[in-house]
């Protein structure tokens, strides 16, 4: 490794311990998607963290997230802000980062606060899946800033308020930031093994609302279209797709019908996930669901309706992408750890971006596991390491070592 970069290098490996404490006081901000207070108040501390770099900062309010309650009308519910820091737009190469501000662990879960369990590993909510990851972006950054060669790249930063619920409100941001930067770096956590994201799978999440027919279970059985079995049939149908075609899997998530038991259910609500791995397998599914709510639908007082659809494409590992992963890698042997790109069935922001054509690796953040469990943990010396990773690929960039 060229020694000019040393210094820089060493500054971060000198801020573990710091790093280390503030993800403690981070982790124990509760930014559930919901907690609207919580996220706003997480992103204002990530503000007051990233105010040396002296980027132009913008609060930015998204769009409601909408979804079916269990009465089968739509709901919507506010959201906190997305943050979004911007610096030299007109150098010549335009870097986005990206890391969401909300975690899956609502206002009232009872997994709250982080501990250290021992001399590597933290505990607490959030603390690899995105905590963990915007400390990694901060002090890349701060060791591009105090580099001679900064000048050359402009960057980019949002903080997005909605990762977890599929970042619908702010997947107009997403787009824009696409559109005006070379590469994406995008911040959840590393595989466990500290291995990076290849391929990744698409998602889509769906409801189907049943509509029956109430009647009195006892005198006019008869009479009734009892929702939950109609609604209980297209469940098993669907299921049953599972395993007959390569790349697809269904995972009936959530169900809710019925009540007093001497009435026949008039309204039963479904809700399941897809994950594909090609843009064919969203036409086939599409297919099978039309089939699906025609076969069930053609029943005597029965109704269905299908809401929702496909939200992130599957994300390929190929062209540019392929190249940057190269150059990370490549980054990663200077620094003493060899990385592995791996196919994954999971989603995240980096299938947005690359939908709109932005290459991007998504996980430079933390190496950690068990994520969206009470059991999620991070190992404390990636931070340090995964921060030098991500300032390594911009100072040689910047200094023109190498290039896209």
């Amino acid at each position: 490794m060229d020694a000019a970069y040393a210094p820089l290098l060493q500054g971060i490996a000198d801020q573990q311990s710091a790093m280390r404490d503030e993800l403690i006081a981070l982790s124990n901000i509760n930014s559930g998607s919901f907690n609207v207070e919580g996220v706003n108040t997480h992103g204002e501390r990530l503000i007051a963290l990233f105010a040396d770099l002296q980027a132009q900062v913008e609060h930015i309010e998204v769009a409601p997230f909408a979804s079916i309650a269990d009465s089968g009308e739509l709901r919507q519910r506010a959201l906190g802000r997305a943050i979004r820091l911007r610096k030299r737009p007109q150098a010549p190469l335009q870097v986005f980062l990206c890391g969401h501000l909300d975690t899956v662990f609502a206002a009232d879960h009872p997994f709250q606060t982080a501990r250290q369990v021992d001399a590597d590993t933290l505990h607490g909510p959030g603390v690899a899946d995105l905590k963990g990851g915007q400390l990694v972006m901060l002090q890349a950054l701060r060791a591009l800033e105090a580099s001679p060669w900064n000048a050359a790249i402009g960057w980019e930063v949002l903080f997005n308020p909605d990762e977890e619920i599929g970042s619908h409100g702010s997947a107009p941001l997403l787009a824009e930031a696409a559109a005006r930067n070379r590469f994406g770096m995008i911040y959840e956590p590393s595989f466990p093994d500290g291995n990076l994201a290849g391929t990744r799978k698409g998602s889509g999440n769906f409801d189907v609302i049943v509509h029956g027919r109430a009647a009195h279970a006892g005198r006019e059985h008869h009479l009734g279209r009892n929702a939950i079995r109609a609604c209980a049939d297209f469940v098993a149908a669907l299921d049953a797709l599972n395993g007959t075609r390569d790349g697809i899997t269904i995972n009936p998530g959530y169900i809710k019908g019925g009540g007093a038991l001497n009435v026949v259910p008039a309204l039963c609500v479904f809700k399941f996930n897809v994950r594909t791995s090609t843009a064919e397998d969203e036409t086939w599914m599409r297919a099978q669901l039309e089939s699906l709510m025609a076969d069930i639908g053609q029943r005597d007082g029965i109704r269905l309706e299908l809401r929702g659809g496909f939200t992130r494409p599957p994300k390929p590992f190929h062209g540019l992408t392929e190249k940057l992963a190269g150059l990370i890698g490549d980054c990663g042997r200077e620094l003493g750890f060899s990385l592995e790109f791996l196919p994954t069935g999971g989603c995240c922001d980096g299938n947005n971006l690359a939908a709109h054509g932005l290459p991007n690796i998504d996980n430079l953040g933390v190496v950690g596991g068990k994520i969206h469990s009470d059991a999620e943990y991070m190992r404390i010396s990636s931070l340090s390491e995964r921060a030098q990773l991500s300032a390594l690929l911009l100072l040689r960039l910047a200094r023109g070592e190498i290039s896209l």
